[in-house]
């Protein structure tokens, strides 16, 4: 492919060589420059990529995209405004402009973009419509796992997963829109079929991230200048300011009469090894709903799924087993169990997600709510403090164990989190060794017991003594209760 057609849709001025040069890939780190390829120089919170441009040279890069004037010799050179916005475009242009192909689904807010997320593919996927995600989880294309670095990846990663979903025979891609990702132009190159909006509270602000909320709430809401229908919670105060100089298509969701898609009459559903929520569905359809993930908030996130799916022509008895059956991994992920209690895996990993699920959980009246945790190494120990008062407060039996330690001794992190404990009536139990741990909550479960396993979540791994090895809580159960 040239470089002229690479640079199709961006505005740009030549400093030296020729546009019709033969580009073999389109490369923004340096270590990763192979010949004949153009190396986008980009800008980033803690390194100037535009300093490593020669060097790409030298190692055999054809071309180098820069926004900054910077001395290059033997290369051809493209100015542009922004690189970052450069490299969405070029990318789309390199991979073949997928989103022309896939229906695209774009979700931002503050919290739920995940379970939205799963609960989208979950329907779809009933629905016959294979569906790929990229998101908090990596890229999901079928059996197909793929990690990734960011909620959002860098434009290059998302517009090859999307020609790898085609190839795979998907039909339609959701991706998790972070603000950051919004920011820094991960998303630019395409326009998204279907933009939601989940809600906004305070995060990502200060450091590298945003400087003001204002910011924050301000890049999420050029989602809605990027998609062609927007679909928004209207019961969040910040949706009109979402929803600011938008050029799409609006439709609602939410639990008040003005919401074109409405949840009424909201309750907890609770049996063992099944935690969720059901609610009839007014406006565009009408049903009962129950959604297999716990939790009041559940409610809106399965309102945007709905909203969305029904676009796609799926029917109410799709949509009805796609969200009674959904599982988020390590997300209030249920594990099955032979006993009558429940076992969850969840990511909570610090005193406002722990305060966050275990006050959920408590609302569904488990004869004891036990939470087995530890706390990261090589971490501040205020968190260890935080973290023990609110599993002491909340749950009515404590396991403390190990969480990636890093390079610090677990027990000087249990005696951290101990701390906490002990300024609480909450009863615990130390056990450094977690498989210990987890077999310890297994052996002692109670008919109607609820057991959260926190802090690994969709993790499969412990970093220990500066070392990464495979750990899947998944299979630490499976191991167990073969044992048993």
């Amino acid at each position: 492919m040239t470089l002229e057609k690479l640079l199709t849709r961006l505005n740009y001025t030549v400093v030296q060589g020729s546009i019709n040069t033969e580009i073999s890939d389109v490369i923004y780190d340096s270590r990763k420059v192979i010949k004949d390829c153009v190396f986008v120089c980009l800008i980033g919170s803690a390194v100037d990529s535009h300093k490593f441009a020669q060097e790409a040279v030298d190692k055999g890069a054809a071309a180098v995209i820069i926004s900054r004037d910077i001395p290059v010799n033997g290369a051809a050179v493209i100015k542009v405004d922004d690189t970052r916005k450069a490299l969405a475009f070029m990318s789309a242009e390199y991979f073949g402009n997928p989103a022309d192909t896939l229906k695209t689904i774009g979700i931002t807010g503050t919290k739920g973009k995940t379970t939205t997320a799963s609960m989208i593919h979950s329907i779809l996927e009933k629905g016959g419509i294979k569906t790929g995600i990229i998101g908090t989880l990596g890229i999901i294309i079928g059996d197909k796992h793929i990690k990734t670095a960011n909620t959002t990846p860098e434009s290059y990663e998302i517009q090859r997963a999307m020609r790898q979903m085609i190839d795979e025979g998907c039909k339609c891609c959701v991706m998790e829109a972070s603000s950051l990702g919004i920011k820094w132009h991960r998303t630019d190159g395409f326009i998204f079929d279907y933009g939601i909006f989940t809600n906004f509270s305070r995060d990502h602000i200060g450091g590298a991230e945003h400087p003001t909320m204002e910011d924050y709430l301000h890049c999420k809401s050029l989602l809605f200048r990027q998609c062609t229908t927007g679909i928004v919670n209207i019961d969040d105060d910040a949706y009109q300011k979402m929803l600011a100089d938008h050029t799409c298509k609006v439709e609602t969701y939410g639990c008040g009469d003005t919401a074109e898609l409405r949840a009424k009459d909201a309750k907890l559903l609770s049996r063992p090894g099944y935690l969720g929520v059901h609610f009839t569905l007014e406006g565009r359809l009408n049903c009962g709903i129950d959604v297999a993930i716990p939790g009041m908030f559940t409610v809106h996130n399965a309102l945007a799924a709905i909203a969305v799916c029904l676009h796609f022509g799926v029917t109410q008895q799709q949509i009805f087993e796609g969200l009674n059956e959904v599982k988020v991994k390590g997300r209030v992920e249920s594990v099955n169990v032979p006993g009558n209690y429940t076992l969850l895996i969840d990511y909570a990993h610090n005193a406002v997600s722990m305060e966050n699920i275990l006050t959920t959980l408590r609302e569904y009246s488990p004869n004891r709510l036990i939470t087995l945790f530890g706390a990261g190494g090589n971490r501040p120990r205020d968190r260890r403090f935080e973290m023990g008062e609110i599993s002491g407060r909340l749950s009515d039996l404590s396991v403390v164990t190990e969480d990636n330690s890093r390079f610090e001794d677990v027990n000087d992190i249990i005696a951290d989190i101990k701390v906490g404990l002990e300024k609480t009536d909450g009863k615990y139990i130390a056990i450094p060794d977690r498989t210990d741990a987890i077999r310890y909550c297994i052996e002692n479960a109670q008919d109607g017991d609820i057991i959260v396993l926190a802090g690994k979540g969709h993790e499969d791994y412990q970093d220990k003594n500066g070392k990464k090895t495979h750990y899947d809580e998944r299979e630490v159960i499976a191991g167990i209760l073969g044992e048993m």
